[in-house]
């Protein structure tokens, strides 16, 4: 192994990856929502969030929508 390297002739590129990184937000959830994922994450031995993650994704793919209905 060299003691120095010359990058200086390195081409530079972007990063494949920067598209798929995870941004993070601040969002406010109901305790019973935590815990049901808290809960089911316990099994397979995840984090939560990941598994929220999975979930929110999967409705992206199934392009889910939510039924918002207000009783009056």
């Amino acid at each position: 192994m060299k003691k120095e390297y010359d990058l200086s002739k390195m081409k530079s590129r972007k990063n494949p990856y920067a598209s798929k990184l995870k941004k993070p937000v601040t969002m406010r959830l109901s305790e019973d929502v935590i815990e049901y994922f808290k809960g089911m994450a316990e099994e397979p031995g995840v984090p939560y969030q990941s598994l929220i993650n999975q979930y929110l994704r999967d409705c992206v793919v199934q392009h889910r929508k939510v039924d918002i209905s207000w009783r009056s």
